[in-house]
């Protein structure tokens, strides 16, 4: 196990596709409230990112697409005010995480962030995954129960045979329409279009999912486009689509979580993502409470915080 910290600036596109000054994780890290610090580890010959502080029972947070650690800047400093050791990790992949050119599967990388939390001492955890963090959170709960005391699964379940069902072409009045998953399968091309561009792309996601878009603002979308904007950022977030196939397969063996779940979801979709969390957790887990987030999108964590914070407060304690 080794450890350094993240201390270099870092520059990035705008809307425009021009280059702007980013700051690094250390100097993000540093502008939270409470001493929370970028560090470094490595597991399984990964290098993984995270940011971590405050003291307690250990919480880990896993981020999705198209963010990194920084999607939890908002709800950091108030759970660990509340007694938490708050973990922050970027996936392998993501952020300022390794790029492994395999491995991305839910299930293997369910097993990285077990070494992880084993790594940095932890016998138990509490965790909380959003997008396809919530899937990994999901692998992890499932696979390696003596680890995980509780789980969040923040609007996204876990792969399964429906996702084939899909449409390729949105039908009209049908709210919506994922076409970066099948985007995400083809191989090569993504990197090619995007790399220069992921501003483009993250403006989308947001202006599409928020039901605020100023809850994300100018800054932040600058910083998740900066850390997604390499051809092995690219794949690396691709990736974790492109597994689908074998997450669907490896769901097929898995039997229920038994740590208790809950589920935070949005209503976007004139309900779609509710009423697929609703009809899904029950069966893949033996304590499940499902609670919807009110007038926020897919990305609540930015648009709700004070909200989450007191769901994960409850929940956890």
């Amino acid at each position: 196990m080794t450890t350094d910290k993240d201390r270099a600036a870092t520059s990035g596109p705008t809307s425009e596709g021009t280059t702007s000054d980013v700051p690094g994780d250390a100097e993000l890290a540093r502008s939270l409230d409470g001493d929370f610090r970028s560090e470094h580890i490595t597991v399984n010959g990964l290098r993984l990112h995270h940011v971590a502080g405050g003291s307690g029972r250990p919480l880990i947070l896993l981020p999705g697409f198209p963010q990194t650690w920084w999607e939890f800047r908002k709800v950091m400093p108030a759970l660990a005010a509340a007694g938490r050791r708050v973990i922050a990790v970027d996936l392998p992949g993501m952020g300022g995480s390794d790029k492994p050119a395999t491995g991305y599967d839910k299930k293997t990388i369910a097993k990285v962030i077990h070494d992880f939390a084993r790594a940095l001492g932890h016998d138990q955890v509490d965790v909380a995954g959003h997008d396809i963090g919530s899937i990994v959170a999901f692998s992890l709960a499932v696979n390696h129960p003596e680890l995980v005391r509780k789980v969040a699964l923040l609007d996204v379940v876990h792969p399964d045979e429906s996702m084939y069902q899909i449409r390729m072409l949105p039908t009209p009045g049908f709210p919506f329409h994922p076409w970066w998953f099948a985007f995400n399968q083809v191989p090569d091309l993504p990197e090619k279009l995007l790399a220069g561009r992921t501003r483009h792309l993250v403006d989308w996601m947001f202006d599409s999912f928020l039901v605020d878009r100023d809850a994300v603002d100018d800054f932040d979308r600058a910083v998740f486009a900066q850390r997604l904007d390499s051809p092995e950022a690219i794949f690396g977030a691709k990736a974790y689509y492109a597994t689908f196939g074998q997450d669907i397969e490896d769901l097929k063996t898995y039997g229920k979580v038994t740590a208790p779940v809950l589920g935070l979801v949005s209503n976007l979709g004139d309900g779609l993502f509710a009423a697929q969390m609703q009809a899904t957790l029950p069966g893949q887990a033996t304590d499940v409470k499902v609670v919807v987030v009110p007038e926020a999108g897919h990305y609540f964590l930015e648009e709700a915080p004070r909200f989450v914070v007191d769901q994960f407060t409850h929940f956890f304690d």
